[in-house]
């Protein structure tokens, strides 16, 4: 922080035994160290509260970017499923309106299926 080196520091040290006298210099040095180291302590915990508050932001910005992100995700995987079952409705409403009146013939169980009219994909090939 401060480019304080040793020459300063003796420069520092002979004032104030000069302005104070042996007898207060250690009194004064340790009253100003422990407000240094006070001080020092203070800026500490202020930094590390305010990254620690940087920290907590940033979480709940990514928090609350996930959550859109399932919250997309989630209303496609319900779109497709909503248009499937609409289609399957419109299909049966087709085919019930394209047959007409029932007949008692397609009541019965038709279980047989005629060769000519099996379609496999054995048949399709050239």
């Amino acid at each position: 922080m401060f480019d304080i080196g040793f020459a300063e520091l003796l420069i520092i040290a002979v004032v104030g035994l000069v302005v104070l006298g042996p007898e207060k210099l250690p009194v004064a040095v340790r009253t100003v160290g422990l407000w240094v180291s006070k001080a020092k302590r203070t800026l500490g915990s202020i930094q590390s509260e305010i990254s620690e508050e940087l920290r907590l932001d940033e979480m709940k910005r990514q928090i609350v970017m996930k959550q859109e992100e399932l919250d997309r995700e989630l209303d496609e995987m319900r779109r497709p499923s909503s248009e499937a079952e609409g289609g399957r409705a419109s299909v049966v409403k087709e085919t019930s309106e394209l047959k007409g009146p029932v007949d008692q013939t397609e009541n019965e169980p038709n279980t047989l299926v005629q060769p000519e009219q099996e379609n496999t994909k054995a048949d399709d090939r050239p």
